[in-house]
């Protein structure tokens, strides 16, 4: 376990250095709110940022904040949303979490993990997104990517997003947390992918336990 603490810390400044930045500076979607944020994160699964990013405008426009989004007909935020894929749960989670951070937090997006995630459509992967993006807090989003990343690296054992979660904040500083995974996601997408991982430009080879299974 030492030695793979030592790793995953070196992946996480070596990652600093190729990704400088905040976890907010780091985020590839626009918001201007947490509550954007949230629905943006919500509507960014089986989907790419991009895209996300091209139709949340005409989004915010019709419905800046959840007062105005837990009114809202959820025909027509299919209509909105329905180039990002899923629109029909999509709309459903939006609206119904809107309503329920009306009733329940007073507009406001709480910032407890606990309390996030009794929102429709919001899982512990969204809730630490905007934790530590919208509001500077700890939190360590896992995705496919970071998956991929720290089982090949070595620097995490489970095969759970949960259980990865907790093994990499077990090493980790809490401050780095949002960030570490934002840069783990940009790796993942740029360098460590899927199928082809460009193992000769990798920043990490030389700490990779699963470079030599790559041709």
């Amino acid at each position: 376990m030492e030695d793979r603490a030592t790793r995953t810390l070196e992946v996480d400044a070596r990652l600093a250095e190729l990704y400088p930045g905040s976890a907010a500076q780091l985020c590839a979607l626009a918001f201007e709110t947490p509550f954007q944020l949230l629905v943006a994160t919500v509507l960014s699964a089986q989907t790419t940022d991009a895209m996300v990013n091209l139709v949340t405008p005409q989004l915010f426009a019709r419905f800046p904040d959840a007062e105005a989004l837990a009114r809202a007909d959820v025909e027509e935020v299919e209509a909105l949303i329905r180039p990002t894929g899923f629109y029909h749960t999509k709309a459903r989670h939006l609206v119904g979490l809107a309503q329920a951070i009306v009733d329940s937090f007073g507009g406001e997006v709480p910032q407890a993990l606990d309390a996030l995630v009794t929102l429709p459509g919001v899982g512990r992967k969204t809730a630490n997104v905007v934790r530590s993006v919208a509001f500077g807090q700890p939190g360590l989003p896992v995705d496919t990517h970071v998956t991929r990343v720290s089982r090949r690296l070595g620097i995490a054992r489970a095969t759970s997003a949960d259980a990865i979660e907790a093994e990499l904040c077990a090493v980790l500083p809490s401050d780095h947390w949002g960030a570490f995974s934002l840069r783990m996601i940009l790796h993942g997408r740029e360098t460590c992918t899927a199928r082809r991982p460009l193992c000769s430009a990798c920043v990490l080879a030389d700490l990779c336990e699963a470079r030599g299974g790559f041709g």
